[in-house]
């Protein structure tokens, strides 16, 4: 009776997901365009988080398949490549560095949000001498396995966090992770690919290059385009959003840079960016993001003159 229900179980999952394929073939498809809308690629996310829970719970009767391998079964390699759905090495860890000044209020949350991606995670926090309570709370949660808690007893910015974060962290990828709730980690799984799949070195989320757009001041989304124009003349790239949070790299390549780092705020994002354009062998790779902006009342820390010193750091480096 028993093995009957489990097969009975394992036909109706298995049913339901080739009755998706279809749909979720012509989702992708569209997902994939640039004139797809905010909605469907919401749904591609949540669809690609229902098939692999769906295929979690076929595992135990799948002898020898995980439920990665359940799914391109039945939806096909090509589908699920388009949802993010592929297999983590073995041995992989993806290494998160938050930067944290005075974010009391989020950083507890942030961190959570970064463990549902459910990924194989190594997260290092580095606080940048808040005075909030950021550091109380950061001390707690650094009793936790896999969180790595650095603190610098003076503010010195965001870059300095970042140089410590970077030479701290040791999995294979390093990803940077701002601590307020701007950036949906979910969108990680999606940025981890084309390196996973030996198609790009380093990764960037773009706020700029998909549908899902956060209406920005438009002083905040002209400087951001300039600079990002600048920079793509200056280095001969073809960047959308140079000064985005979410850029992931192979661990070697950012250990390899990170002891000469110079900026200690957020000319980081220039700096580093160009140091790596200078390597002709990295292969950069963009992929939209989604984007949630805070207010200046809610604790967003650039200003304009951060604007203007991003403009030297282009002739700097």
């Amino acid at each position: 009776m028993h093995n009957r229900q489990i097969l009975a179980n394992s036909a109706t999952t298995w049913l339901k997901c080739n009755l998706l394929s279809n749909l979720i073939y012509s989702m992708t498809f569209f997902a994939g365009n640039d004139g797809d809308d905010d909605a469907a690629r919401n749904a591609v996310r949540e669809l690609r988080e229902l098939l692999l829970n769906a295929a979690h719970g076929l595992q135990a009767e799948a002898a020898g398949k995980d439920r990665i391998e359940l799914l391109e079964a039945v939806l096909g390699t090509d589908v699920c490549s388009r949802l993010g759905i592929y297999a983590l090495p073995a041995d992989f860890v993806l290494s998160v560095v938050i930067p944290v000044f005075n974010e009391a209020a989020t950083i507890e949350r942030v961190i959570q949000r970064v463990r549902e991606t459910k990924l194989p995670l190594e997260i290092v926090v580095v606080d940048d001498g808040s005075s909030d309570g950021t550091r109380e709370v950061l001390e707690r949660l650094s009793m936790e396995q896999d969180v790595n808690v650095v603190f610098h007893d003076q503010n010195q910015g965001k870059g300095a966090a970042l140089k410590t974060g970077f030479m701290e962290a040791t999995g294979h990828v390093i990803v940077v992770q701002d601590a307020d709730m701007e950036y949906d980690p979910q969108d990680l799984r999606l940025l981890l690919q084309p390196i996973l799949e030996n198609a790009a070195d380093v990764v960037y989320g773009s706020r700029f290059s998909g549908p899902d757009g956060a209406v920005s001041p438009l002083w905040h989304l002209a400087a951001n385009k300039l600079i990002t124009i600048l920079f793509n003349l200056f280095h001969g790239l073809r960047f959308t959003d140079v000064e985005t949070c979410y850029k992931l790299f192979r661990r070697e390549l950012i250990h390899e840079i990170a002891p000469g780092l110079r900026e200690n705020r957020f000319g980081i994002e220039l700096e580093l960016t160009a140091k790596l354009a200078k390597n002709r062998d990295i292969r950069f790779y963009e992929r939209p993001i989604r984007y949630a902006r805070r207010s200046y009342a809610e604790g967003k820390k650039i200003g304009w003159r951060d604007g203007l010193w991003a403009l030297w750091c282009i002739l700097r480096y």
